[in-house]
């Protein structure tokens, strides 16, 4: 999700000035929007969001959000969260320590970690919806989609920012580039597979 708000977007103007929790490149995106971005740990959020210090923060998605109680802080709930598309999971191992291990441990580790995040991912796709209606039908959430403009403004700053990344040096370039050649292919299969099929789902 975008995040939660204490007032209402309604254009690229109301960004300007906006105190919102939002770390890393999220946070350069909404900076150069106008916004000023704020970073505090989780344990501070739903105070400094009731409290005014803040006037919006980006937290995970409705299942967790619900459990954090941020629709008692917050009256809008805004999407789609431009800054990241979901949650995922990352374990850090030493390299020396992982080469260390036998190929059989190593293929162990390597398939936990996989398991752990396709599991995750699973979990989120079945109790975020209803999480989500919880929050709007119990608790009076208003879901709202950031405007058009908004959206259009925020993606174009967010691939301001990560073509600035990649320049900074090969390792980076490398990668953006194999992330651009992988988001083509695979929006190209989505446009056709998933979007279409869930189109044509309504149409009956």
């Amino acid at each position: 999700m975008g995040g939660w708000f204490n007032r209402e977007i309604k254009s690229v103007a109301d960004l300007a000035g906006l105190k919102m929790r939002i770390p890393g490149l999220g946070g350069e995106v909404l900076k150069r929007a106008g916004g000023t971005p704020v970073n505090l740990p989780g344990g501070e959020l739903f105070t400094a969001l009731q409290s005014g210090a803040i006037d919006a923060t980006e937290w995970v998605g409705p299942y967790n959000d619900l459990a954090f109680g941020l629709y008692k802080a917050a009256k809008y709930y805004y999407y789609p969260g431009f800054h990241e598309p979901g949650a995922t999971l990352e374990a850090i191992v030493n390299k020396a320590a992982f080469e260390a291990l036998p190929v059989d441990l190593q293929s162990i580790v390597l398939n936990a970690c996989k398991v752990v995040n396709q599991d995750m991912l699973a979990e989120y796709t079945a109790r975020n919806p209803v999480a989500l209606r919880t929050l709007i039908e119990k608790h009076g959430v208003d879901m709202r989609s950031y405007p058009d403009d908004v959206i259009v403004k925020l993606h174009r700053l967010a691939k301001e920012v990560i073509s600035e990344l990649a320049e900074k040096d090969a390792f980076s370039r490398k990668v953006y580039d194999s992330y651009q050649k992988f988001l083509r292919q695979a929006k190209a299969w989505s446009n056709i597979s998933e979007l279409t099929y869930l189109q044509a789902r309504d149409l009956g």
